[in-house]
């Protein structure tokens, strides 16, 4: 078998199988987000049935929070909004950073007609 066999056997094996998952979890972050904004999903590494089960699933689990908002009477702990499921090329995101004192005066400032 030569080395060119090898790669297109390889690449042509399912996205959920071992050696595509190790191949993927190999990746380093500057190739993760290389593949977000240069990504195209014809060559991506699950397949379309997968991409639309977690587009569904995302879709449910924001619905069953939102249906939990508009039913709870608004005095106990307000849920959190879930999480997406994380799919292949796309970082996780960080959480905002809360504004600081120095942001938020320079804020007051510009609306307080400060920028004029």
């Amino acid at each position: 078998m030569t080395w060119r066999q090898l790669r297109v056997l390889i690449q042509q094996l399912p996205p959920e199988s071992a050696t595509m998952t190790a191949l993927r979890n190999a990746l380093p972050a500057s190739e993760y987000e290389r593949h977000a904004k240069d990504g195209r999903p014809e060559e991506g590494r699950w397949s379309m049935a997968e991409q639309l089960l977690a587009g569904i699933t995302d879709a449910l689990r924001d619905i069953q929070y939102i249906l939990v908002l508009a039913n709870s009477d608004g005095k106990g702990r307000k849920p959190r909004r879930p999480e997406p499921i994380r799919r292949p090329g796309v970082a996780v995101r960080k959480p905002r950073e809360a504004m600081s004192n120095a942001a938020a005066e320079k804020l007051f400032e510009l609306i307080n007609g400060g920028a004029a």
